[in-house]
């Protein structure tokens, strides 16, 4: 049994790192008990989407037929996929190849990009022919332009609600959202958007590295937290946000606001009130904030809505290809920027020591310098400017975020998107009837994750005496080590992301079925194991 002191010290880590040190001890209750370990504290998802990969394999088959048919004078060499006619090439070995799977996408995603998109039907093929190939540098490095326009058109539907903005987004691919999230940091601080000891916001809970990298030597910013500290009649957490907390941000001093929306831990989207009331304080109080909103589960809640689509001028909008189509080992991710933003104007008006800075920095890339905008600065900066000219996301990486989205963008029917809430929302059920305590149902929900507050529950179910007790005798991970030494269960601790300090996340993508019934009765025998002690003592 861990101590009380061993505890302290590891509480001090990420939750991701002491997650190491509880697989380690799960691993030793697994070999000494004969039990299956229950890794459920990670978010990557335990299923992929198929058709759109088919659809990517495919491709590529129909890739390397180009490649022989424009040059095979030589064993083992191919030529370059040509462009005049390949359209009707792909519609014949599409012919040819119907029963394959992943065809009837192929087909339908032309369709789509011409017919509803309005592209040249040769150009759009060869670039994904050319794409999925990988035979030549990003062009443009920001993004293949059809790959822009699909995952724009994707963006909108998942992410606006279906809203088309006023102006359209620019987008950057990226190697993930951990890239976007490098990306955006350094960008903005490189260009005088956030300086060190500036004041940002943080909407906690809150993803543990966007707690973590402000207080790095390169960034030292100041935080501000905005707490969702609503609860229910009941007294259960809604992980929402009182309007005294949001008023935080009309302090024009608050220089940016970082948020994951749905939130993580809890995957709770914001409330359309909360949407509001920070757009209202944009308007009015603090016109210059800078929003970074990360979205990776809004796809899992019905009618999610982005503060990209409420606030699109102050607002860089992040996203991951990851979650929803079991995709994190592609490193899929992209940056939106909206056409008309904050931080073009921003930096046409910084002090003219700053544009002199920048204007060297940038001066080999372009003759006007000035005029670069902030989304290609993002480029730029990502490849330490020197190698701008390489900049870009792979090209075969772009070409499978681009059947992702289409795959997406043709489900009319919305079935892989309600497939994979009704997988969520099955585990869920057996979280909750493993514990033997109902989760309210809350249509604001993604369920990707739950966060569990473990003194709340005591609190209510069994009064203060006994709370304040298990606050007394034991620290707040003592949960987490116990479920890892006891039961082979890894979860992660809320306190890590700046949750309550007893809150465990439960991550309900990752496992199967089983095995959630199994860790809500760990975490039931957990809870009597203290009351046990309690009434002892």
């Amino acid at each position: 049994m861990t101590g009380r002191d061993e505890e302290r010290r590891w509480e001090s880590l990420s939750p991701f790192e002491l997650k190491d040190e509880l697989i380690a001890l799960a691993g030793e209750s697994q070999r000494e008990n004969a039990v299956t370990m229950l890794n459920a504290g990670r978010g990557n998802p335990n299923w992929i989407a198929t058709e759109p990969r088919e659809a990517f394999f495919l491709l590529g088959q129909f890739a390397v037929t180009e490649s022989r048919r424009t040059w095979s004078e030589f064993p083992g060499l191919g030529g370059l996929p040509g462009r005049e006619g390949i359209a009707g090439r792909l519609t014949a070995f599409l012919g040819e190849h119907a029963d394959r799977p992943g065809a009837s996408l192929l087909r339908d995603s032309v369709e789509y990009g011409t017919g509803r998109l309005g592209f040249d039907a040769d150009a759009f093929v060869w670039e994904l022919t050319d794409a999925v190939t990988g035979d030549h540098y990003p062009e443009p490095a920001r993004m293949l332009r059809h790959a822009e326009q699909v995952v724009h058109a994707y963006l909108v539907q998942e992410m606006c609600g279906g809203r088309t903005p006023r102006r359209p987004y620019d987008l950057f691919a990226v190697e993930g959202g951990t890239a976007a999230m490098c990306y955006v940091f350094d960008t903005c601080v490189i260009n005088g958007l956030l300086r060190p000891e500036d004041t940002i916001a943080l909407m906690t809970p809150i993803f543990s590295p966007y707690l973590e990298i402000p207080h790095l030597e390169r960034y030292r910013f100041k935080t501000v937290e905005i707490q969702a500290a609503k609860t229910n009649r009941a007294g259960l957490h809604t992980w929402q946000y009182d309007r005294s907390e949001l008023d935080k941000l009309a302090d024009p001093s608050v220089k940016a606001l970082f948020l994951v929306n749905p939130s993580n831990p809890p995957s709770v989207m914001l409330a359309e009130e909360s949407l509001e009331r920070i757009a209202e304080i944009v308007r009015t109080s603090n016109p210059e904030l800078a929003i970074i909103t990360d979205d990776v589960y809004g796809t899992f809640v019905p009618g999610f809505r982005s503060l990209m689509s409420a606030v699109p001028r102050n607002t860089i909008g992040v996203y991951s290809f990851s979650k929803y189509f079991g995709a994190t080992g592609w490193r899929l991710g992209v940056i939106a920027v909206n056409q008309d933003n904050v931080f073009d104007e921003r930096l046409a008006r910084l002090p003219r020591p700053d544009l002199d800075r920048l204007a060297d920095r940038y001066g080999t890339i372009s003759l006007r310098p000035g005029d670069i905008r902030f989304i290609d600065r993002l480029v730029a900066d990502s490849r330490q400017v020197a190698l701008n000219h390489t900049a870009g996301l792979s090209t075969p990486q772009q070409t499978m975020m681009t059947l992702f989205a289409l795959s997406s963008l043709l489900d009319a029917d919305g079935t892989y998107r309600d497939t994979c809430r009704a997988v969520i929302a099955r585990r869920l059920d057996a979280l909750t009837e493993g514990m033997g305590v109902p989760i309210p149902d809350d249509p604001l929900a993604a369920h990707y994750y739950v966060e569990l507050d473990i003194l709340s529950f005591v609190r209510r179910t069994y009064g203060n005496e006994f709370a304040d007790w298990l606050q007394l005798t034991y620290e707040p991970v003592d949960p987490v080590f116990r479920l890892a030494e006891k039961g082979s269960v890894v979860l992660l601790n809320g306190g890590g992301f700046d949750g309550p300090q007893w809150s465990v996340r439960v991550s309900l993508a990752n496992l199967d079925h089983d095995a959630y019934l199994k860790i809500g009765g760990w975490l039931k025998e957990i809870v009597d194991g203290y009351k046990a002690e309690f009434d002892a003592s």
